[in-house]
């Protein structure tokens, strides 16, 4: 019976041609679903069963997902010897198939890798996606040449060999490319920049935390939430501020001035001084200051009798030394950081006082938190010295004087000195 079928399918060719398809289209749904359904799954099983996870993630990216493809693809390729009239251009076609699962294969592996080395912290200082994205496109060439090659039959170096009258062209299609390579390789190297570093790039009105480097694009998410996508060339042609330094050093800069009012600064009093006493952070300071003034006028002879003669304190002096040692005992203040409590160039807004030290926590919501509560205190301690805070008279002034002048105890020339004052800050 099986002969006399065979022979009966021998005596039609194309009959037995299709029998011969249809038979390795059969077996390679077969592979594929038994690849598919079991093979991929029990792979799968094997791998949920180590701790490791480099292999979950490859899963998940799926790098395995061309193997059911793979397979039916060789068993159609090892078919075509059956039927020799489509063997050459089917194999060529199915070759093409083997390549591009290939291609999708080390893509997906590519990614994954990428995505565990995302996991360790070196990644933050260095990124490596950039030098992925190139070996990728390295790849699409080199792929893309082997299947041009593979449909004309031909050798891929007689295909390449023609590419050099058009190299120009191509430059010209990947110079964002070029440059972007280039200046990845600046950037690691130099280590110019990490994921999560806060930059700040004012030509491009960037600034905040990057949250990707890549080939082409740096991304840096604002403050205010936004996406800031910057080209990575422009990064090595720009300046930009990196505040990594501060984060690492641990401590945020706090570099204010308050004005003082230049007529309220005068030598201290004897009550001055026991009222200075007082003041627990300021006492050993007093003591000491008033040994040291008084050995140096009793060296030198000075009569005080007259204000000006000999060395004296000031309140202003006094209001400095009191600065620093409440910023020392500040539990807020990075002590091992600069230091400064000085007197800037007068100006006619006033005496600068400048304070410039660090806060020991750089979260700025923190760091907001502490430079406000030292200046809340600065400002309301600032009249027990004596001192005054030079500032533009305001509307309340104004009232005040007006109600002072109608009861007869402000004159005339005080009214005008104000209206010049506010002419001049309008002007």
């Amino acid at each position: 019976m099986l002969d006399q079928i065979w022979q009966t399918v021998n005596e039609y060719p194309t009959l037995k041609d299709f029998l011969i398809m249809m038979g390795l289209v059969l077996l390679s749904a077969v592979t594929f679903l038994v690849t598919k359904r079991y093979v991929l799954r029990f792979m799968k099983y094997l791998m949920r069963q180590t701790k490791l996870k480099w292999d979950d993630v490859l899963f998940e990216k799926g790098v395995f997902d061309g193997l059911p493809q793979l397979i039916p693809a060789l068993v159609l390729y090892q078919g075509m010897e059956f039927l020799p009239v489509f063997e050459e251009p089917v194999q060529r076609i199915i070759s093409v198939w083997v390549v591009l699962i290939f291609l999708s294969s080390l893509t997906r592996l590519l990614n994954g890798g990428l995505e565990i080395y995302n996991t360790y912290p070196i990644s933050r200082k260095k990124p490596i996606k950039s030098y992925v994205q190139i070996v990728l496109i390295f790849l699409y060439i080199s792929v893309a040449v082997i299947v041009v090659s593979m449909l004309i039959g031909q050798s891929p170096l007689i295909f390449l060999s023609g590419l050099g009258a058009v190299a120009a062209i191509l430059l010209l299609m990947f110079q964002d490319t070029i440059l972007g390579f280039v200046a990845s390789i600046q950037i690691n190297t130099n280590d110019l920049i990490r994921v999560g570093d806060w930059l700040e790039i004012p030509e491009f009105n960037a600034d905040g935390d990057v949250i990707e480097v890549a080939l082409h694009t740096v991304k840096i998410q604002n403050w205010d939430r936004t996406i800031s996508v910057i080209p990575t060339h422009k990064l090595i042609n720009n300046s930009f501020k990196n505040w990594r330094g501060m984060q690492e050093a641990g401590g945020r800069r706090i570099k204010r001035s308050i004005l003082i009012d230049q007529t309220s600064v005068t030598f201290c009093t004897e009550a001055m001084i026991e009222k200075f006493s007082k003041i627990q952070v300021l006492k050993e300071y007093i003591e000491r200051k008033q040994a040291e003034i008084a050995a140096y006028n009793e060296e030198h002879g000075v009569d005080p009798s007259v204000v000006v003669n000999g060395r004296r304190m000031t309140n202003l002096g006094t209001f400095r030394a009191y600065l620093s040692a409440y910023l020392r005992q500040h539990p807020g203040i990075h002590q091992q950081l600069t230091f400064l409590v000085r007197q800037l160039q007068p100006t006619t807004a006033g005496i600068p006082i400048e304070i410039y030290v660090f806060a020991n926590d750089t979260v700025w919501a923190n760091y907001e938190g502490i430079q406000a509560d030292i200046f809340d205190h600065v400002l309301a301690v600032i009249p027990e010295f004596g001192l005054r805070v030079s500032q533009v008279p305001t509307g309340h002034d104004l009232a005040t004087l007006m109600t002072k002048q109608g009861q007869g105890a402000v004159d005339s020339e005080a009214i005008d000195v104000i209206d010049d004052m506010q002419m001049s800050t309008i002007r």
